[in-house]
């Protein structure tokens, strides 16, 4: 029968005995154990908001987990955890711990603890939440800048917390103007004297006040110093400091400044080039209090020192401040965002002034610390200008032959022969970066991808054949398209051909090459030397330079670009302050038109005012800082897409309506954003609003997308 017991279907036979039930098994007396993957929730807080590694904007936001009793004493706010999200185990940081959810359903159980160690505090947490509203990004991406990757054996080698005998940090001040005012930490550094709010603004750090400057440095300043006694008077108020530069030279300059100043076991130099390992190693000792200066590029802008009082971007006009990555922050507005938060010092400092530092000083949020004229000039060298196209000067055949006006030609000469090195700054690298017919002018392309033709370093007996700059692709038959013309001219002249020409100007002159395809140069020794330098490797001279040549102004200027008078002249002053002062002999020639703007903010030695007209310019246009403009770059139909659904916010009576400007057609072999490869078809799109109606724009944007 179906579903009956097997022997209940076996027939009784005569004389058989009846089948007797088998004995039953005594009862256990110990109840039963439960299944090993039984949990219950922690006996308090046991919800655990947990901020997950997903990038998809639709779930930006934080998720519920239980968390179970076994998992209640290491699942602390801001340890690595891993959970279940969507069928698959993903990462995450507990951001906080409750004891109810909003959540109606059931709650998914936390799998694991990662670490234990607190890498996330509430405090970087919710800079990196406004951080990630303003760029209208990800929490998730900008979690990824601010922390780096966990190493379990360097969590266990680092001492866990400062020394318990380590010195208590000074009460905060009253601020008051009472007796030992003089006695303030920092009050009487002998850099800052120069500067006539120099003094006051460290005497605000000593005493815990939360000021915020813009500081101009004068020619020939030792910045790293100057930066690293700002830091000193702050950490002897007992609160911690951040240091921002662009790259590894400066941040090799303010280590040795900062560890002069205030020591090696106060000073956690941060930089990607150290390796997983012994970044994380410093990251930490940061975290846990065991250092209370992070100095670093860009990402050591999120570094989580402890009660910062004073927070500093050096050179924030340095395009090396702005985050490849998605949502794409600029360390100076992390800075920004950190100090309105905590309340710390912000100083802005570098040798010119961008124009989003310039809106900060005329909206009176943060004071200019600049020198007074008669300092400006005692300490800056002679600028001289000089067109590309004056040939009275060019009288000389070797000026000629190295592309030299004879101005700058006779300043080089002098210097050398006061026994003095000459810096000569080229803006392209390479030999003949970019080369065009010689009988037509019309620039020579690849016949295979359409890029550039240029011609490689190469030997006075086999000189190299033109080679496309994308592909790599030789073309040793190469005609002209427009005239059949196989001869080529130089348009664009770099670092390579530059050296080959002066050594020949210069014949008994060592010529040394920092940059360009050359390694870089830190210093250069003193004595007579030619120095052939791109922007931003311009290596330090013992005792300064005698002179500084600045060519091919116009291949800067011209640059199709917002910021190319800006950069430019950022690149200028940068090379100029390493020259010697004018009562010193030390001397300048750029080779631009004195006409033009920047070149005259040079001559007079004035980026503030560069600066302001810049701002006014931008103002007049309107164009960033003076209004909020978003790009949006992608495939056309996905932009439309992404348009159609864009509402744009509403902005106050008397200003400007938001608008969008575009689409238009970007470049062939563009490369979008998050993606690898080149694209054919792409557009661009640009969204402005008002400076007040900026955050509004990111939130709708982050809706849209």
């Amino acid at each position: 029968m179906s579903g009956s017991r097997a022997d209940e279907d076996v027939l009784a036979l005569p004389g058989m005995p009846e089948a007797q039930p088998p004995p039953a098994k005594p009862a256990k007396s110990t109840p039963a154990k439960p299944k090993h993957n039984e949990r219950f929730p922690a006996p308090e807080r046991s919800v655990a908001k947990v901020a997950v590694d997903v990038s998809l904007p639709h779930l930006d936001r934080l998720f519920d987990y239980r968390v179970p009793v076994q998992l209640h004493e290491t699942a602390v706010v801001g340890a690595r955890v891993r959970v279940r999200f969507a069928g698959r185990l993903v990462d995450g940081f507990v951001l906080d711990r409750a004891d109810t959810s909003d959540h109606d359903g059931k709650l998914g159980w936390l799998d694991k603890v990662v670490s234990s160690e607190p890498v996330l505090s509430r405090e970087l947490a919710a800079l990196c939440r406004t951080v990630a509203d303003r760029y209208a990004g990800t929490l998730a991406d900008v979690l990824r800048l601010a922390v780096p990757p966990r190493h379990a054996r360097v969590e266990q080698e680092a001492p866990s917390r400062p020394d318990d005998d380590a010195a208590d940090p000074p009460p905060p001040s009253d601020g008051g103007d009472g007796e030992g005012e003089g006695d303030a930490p920092g009050h009487d550094d002998p850099g800052w004297s120069a500067y006539p709010r120099g003094p006051a603004f460290l005497d605000a750090l000593a005493r815990r006040r939360g000021a915020h400057a813009v500081w101009q440095a004068l020619p020939g300043e030792d910045w790293a110093r100057r930066l690293a006694e700002a830091a000193r008077a702050a950490i002897g108020a007992g609160q911690g400091a951040v240091i921002v530069v662009p790259d590894r030279r400066d941040l090799d300059r303010l280590q040795a400044a900062c560890v002069e100043v205030l020591g090696e076991d106060e000073v956690a130099a941060l930089a990607a080039d150290l390796g997983p390992a012994e970044r994380y190693r410093r990251w930490l000792a940061v975290a846990r209090g065991n250092k209370r200066l992070a100095i670093g590029t860009r990402a050591a802008a999120f570094a989580p020192v402890h009660d910062p009082g004073l927070l500093v971007i050096w050179d924030d006009g340095d395009d090396s401040h702005a985050e490849p990555r998605a949502p794409y922050p600029h360390a100076r507005d992390v800075l920004l965002a950190r100090a309105h938060a905590s309340g710390a010092a912000l100083l802005v400092a570098g040798a010119t002034r961008t124009a989003e530092a310039e809106v900060l000083v005329r909206t009176g949020w943060a004071h200019a610390v600049v020198a007074d004229r008669t300092t400006v000039r005692a300490r800056a060298p002679r600028v001289t200008s000089i067109g590309e196209d004056d040939h009275q000067l060019l009288r000389d055949p070797s000026a000629r032959a190295a592309r030299v006006p004879g101005v700058a030609f006779e300043a080089a000469r002098a210097a050398l022969a006061a026994h003095r090195p000459v810096l000569v700054q080229v803006p392209r690298r390479g030999y003949l970066p970019a080369v065009a017919c010689a009988r037509c002018r019309e620039p020579a392309r690849c016949r295979h991808c359409h890029g550039p033709l240029g011609i490689p370093a190469g030997t006075q007996d086999t000189p190299s054949p033109p080679t496309c700059r994308w592909c790599g692709r030789p073309d040793t038959n190469y005609r002209c398209p427009a005239c059949a013309s196989p001869k080529l001219r130089a348009s664009v002249v770099g670092s390579g051909r530059t050296s080959e020409e002066l050594g020949r100007a210069f014949p008994q002159t060592v010529v040394r090459s920092s940059g360009g395809g050359a390694p870089v140069l830190d210093t250069v020794p003193a004595g007579p030397a030619l120095v052939v330098a791109t922007p931003g490797a311009e290596p330090v001279a013992d005792g300064g330079y005698g002179a500084a040549l600045l060519l091919d102004g116009s291949a800067l200027l011209a640059r199709p670009e917002l910021r190319a008078a800006e950069e430019t002249l950022r690149r200028w002053f940068a090379a100029a302050s390493l020259v010697r002062p004018a009562p010193d002999g030390g001397r300048v020639v750029v080779v631009a038109e004195s006409s033009v703007a920047a070149v005259q903010a040079l001559v007079r030695w004035d980026p503030a005012g560069h600066a302001g007209a810049e701002l006014d310019a931008r103002t007049e246009l309107g164009l960033p800082p003076a209004v909020r403009m978003a790009a949006l770059d992608g495939d056309p139909e996905a932009l439309r897409a992404l348009l159609d659904v864009l509402h744009l916010p509403e902005t106050g009576e008397g200003e400007p309506d938001a608008e969008v400007l575009g689409p238009v057609e970007l470049p062939a072999g563009t490369r979008l954003p998050g993606g690898d490869e080149r694209t054919e078809r792409a557009e661009r799109c640009l969204v402005r609003v008002p400076r007040r109606a900026g955050r509004a724009l990111a939130t709708e944007l982050a809706a849209a997308a």
